[in-house]
């Protein structure tokens, strides 16, 4: 696993998925780790590039240092983006993920892309019991909490249903950092978004569950007056905690949320060029802006919104899919120049030889022989392929 220097603290983080898919940044909940999202990834993979990290004193992330507030976390989140350098992504929070997401809408919305809050609020539950759970948690410890603090998370079909799940669950929290779990609690004893998100101007979309006794659907409901352009949804039978419960459910809930498709405002022009410099390249994509006059800059804003934003940010197909798609459209239609730009970048995105090849045999099938020629030619040119004397016979 592994680990990034943050404020002098190391933080667990995964990275999975193409590094030229569009980033997701995803919050955990209180008491669990970044486990909570194998299921998700292991869906997710191949259309997104899904960045999870371990919170405070959670699975194998130092323990806080200090006080914490939801800014901190936020900015936690926001270093480990520059970390591996992530100008933009989309954002999942669950319950203090959640907590965590608001507090990024108000201090660094220019980093995010689309917003998925679950199981969450613009407050949650009341200071005063979260102040006593804090300092039970240091009296007590975790370990003899944890029985009754896990059954505040799942809905009674999954613990009925999934025993062992929420046994290994209890052991999991018994394993965090009493102090750091304490000071959590704290800092979701201050944190109250009521007011602070007016400024807010994208669709945020919602979920909760029907049977979550932690932020119950109207918690959630309150966020969503907060957020006046969100879509909130509720799951049937599930409680807290909808990643782990209804994985199917959630992952087809969040595949809607994260495609480009799904929101009611169309793609920006920011969302765009963070495509297009993701796939193309910044030095390319600055040179054509550099490049760029009065005659054609209406054109380059259109086709960065349209092209790069709506199409390219559609997570319907993977990135080197579309790549397929645009080498074999250009090889039809003889666009060299763009042809060109299109199989260095298909180097970028991790688009494969025998992915290469098939596409070229298909253009010769469907297209013409001497299309397909010529585009072989061009892609040997860019370095696409070995001599036949150099191959591995072993291969």
């Amino acid at each position: 696993m592994p680990f990034v220097d943050i404020q002098s603290r190391a933080v667990a983080y995964r990275d999975t998925g193409p590094k030229s898919a569009p980033a997701v940044l995803l919050a955990h909940l209180l008491g669990m780790t970044q486990a909570v999202w194998d299921e998700v990834i292991s869906a997710l993979a191949g259309r997104f590039r899904l960045i999870t990290w371990d919170l405070p004193g959670h699975g194998a992330s130092a323990t806080a240092a200090g006080a914490l507030s939801a800014d901190d976390l936020a900015a936690e989140a926001v270093a480990l983006l520059d970390a591996l350098n992530i100008e933009r992504a989309h954002f999942v929070g669950t319950s203090i993920g959640g907590v965590v997401g608001q507090a990024l809408l108000r201090r660094a919305p220019q980093r995010l892309g689309r917003v998925a809050l679950t199981n969450t609020g613009a407050v949650i539950g009341q200071p005063d019991l979260w102040h006593q759970r804090a300092a039970r948690v240091r009296d007590e410890g975790l370990a003899a909490m944890a029985p009754e603090l896990v059954d505040r998370w799942f809905g009674p079909i999954f613990k009925t249903a999934h025993p062992a799940s929420v046994s290994g669950w209890q052991t999991q929290l018994g394993r965090c950092d009493d102090e750091s779990y304490a000071r959590l609690c704290e800092l979701l004893a201050e944190a109250d978004f009521r007011g602070n998100l007016n400024g807010v101007d994208r669709c945020v979309n919602l979920l909760t569950g029907a049977d979550d006794g932690a932020t119950p659907p109207d918690t959630l409901s309150t966020l969503a007056h907060e957020l006046p352009d969100s879509q909130q949804s509720v799951l049937d039978g599930v409680g807290h905690v909808p990643a782990v419960e209804a994985p199917e459910r959630f992952v087809a809930w969040l595949g809607d949320a994260l495609s480009a498709g799904s929101t009611r405002a169309p793609a920006s022009y920011d969302d765009g060029l963070a495509i297009r410099k993701s796939v193309l390249g910044a030095e390319h994509v600055e040179r054509a802006s550099n490049n760029t006059t009065t005659l054609d800059a209406p054109f380059q804003d259109m086709i960065t919104r349209l092209a790069w934003g709506e199409l390219w940010g559609n997570t319907d197909l993977t990135r080197p899919e579309r790549s397929m798609i645009t080498l074999a459209v250009l090889a039809a239609l003889g666009r060299d120049g763009e042809l060109e730009l299109h199989l260095e970048t298909a180097k970028r995105i991790g688009l494969s030889e025998a992915q290469l090849r098939q596409t070229l045999m298909h253009v010769a099938i469907y297209a013409g022989v001497p299309a397909a020629n010529h585009a072989f030619k061009l892609a040997k040119k860019h370095a696409w392929g070995q001599p036949i004397g150099e191959r591995d016979t072993n291969a």
